[in-house]
């Protein structure tokens, strides 16, 4: 059994708001507190974290105003895991989740070179057990940043058909997957479909044409603390079709550089599927090229108010 949350806050985040002009996408709903981590003590279960929590704080390094930080550490060139690795946190079921964290890289960061990881954070439904894996769901979310370049991320191999791979099922079935492998169920984002195992996985991403965790002194430099903000909103279903009106962004220090409102999360065979989990599973696939850390403080996640 999943423990139950033991710290569900609800309180109204206030947002500051300026005119839009006609033409611009409508304002988001405010948010209500669900969770908030401060990483001031490691008495993770008391918080709601399962999955056998050991991550390591440490007071070294932490943004003003707090005494510590959850500290992400690969030990040695070639490491995947970090030390201590990750955990996971029940969420009530929601339609929407925002994740709010500042995040901090050390001054010897480098990234992978190739067009994938590290994987950093996940949602994942109730359309999956609570302790499933994120690579392979009936729908994962993913917030990361790959090449310093801000992305969130989807994948839904457990929806793939396998008997129809390659085909658009689009208006055809709602059996179907959308990150990959059945058709394109949006036109956004960047899709993949590729073999893993004896069946196929998939996965479509957004993000962001310029880098913003450079290793150039400035506003962008990843060696200094920067907010992210990262919001997803499953599409609604109407008389059983997934429809276009899912919704995704990315703040970076409080400016959006992501913002897309007409995305298909899911179809119709998951009507009730909502976000109920969240991890945070630090995973450098290709091996990190030489001992390296990234600090993250003031965790916090909410979904829009009803």
């Amino acid at each position: 059994m999943k423990p139950s949350l033991s710290l569900i806050v609800l309180l109204l985040f206030a947002a500051g708001c300026s005119a839009q002009s006609p033409t611009a996408l409508p304002a988001l709903p405010e948010p209500v507190l669900l969770f908030e981590e401060h990483f001031e003590d490691q008495n993770w279960e008391a918080r709601g974290w399962y999955d056998s929590p050991r991550m390591p704080i440490t007071d070294q390094e932490h943004i003003p105003g707090s005494s510590h930080a959850c500290l992400w550490h690969w030990p040695k060139t070639g490491a995947v895991n970090i030390e201590g690795g990750g955990a996971r946190l029940p969420l009530p079921p929601v339609e929407s989740v925002t994740l709010e964290f500042y995040i901090k890289h050390s001054d010897n960061w480098q990234w992978t070179g190739v067009p994938w990881h590290p994987h950093e954070f996940h949602f994942v439904t109730n359309a999956d057990p609570d302790f499933v894996g994120p690579a392979h769901t009936h729908l994962t979310f993913y917030v990361e940043v790959v090449n310093g370049r801000p992305r969130l991320a989807i994948q839904d191999g457990a929806n793939i058909d396998e008997a129809r791979v390659g085909q658009d099922l689009v208006g055809v079935s709602e059996a179907r997957s959308v990150a990959g492998c059945n058709g394109d169920s949006d036109g956004y984002g960047q899709d993949n479909c590729y073999q893993s195992g004896s069946i196929h996985a998939n996965g479509k991403y957004w993000q962001t044409e310029e880098v913003y965790f450079g290793d150039a002194a400035g506003p962008r430099y990843q060696g200094d603390w920067h907010q992210v903000r990262a919001r997803f909103k499953l599409n609604s279903i109407k008389d059983g079709v997934g429809m276009k009106d899912g919704e995704l962004q990315y703040w970076f220090d409080g400016k959006k550089i992501l913002d897309e409102r007409r995305v298909v999360f899911r179809t119709g065979q998951h009507p009730t599927m909502k976000i109920d989990q969240f991890l945070m599973t630090p995973y450098y696939g290709p091996g990190v090229p030489h001992e390296q850390r990234i600090w993250i403080d003031e965790l916090r996640i909410y979904t829009d108010a009803p």
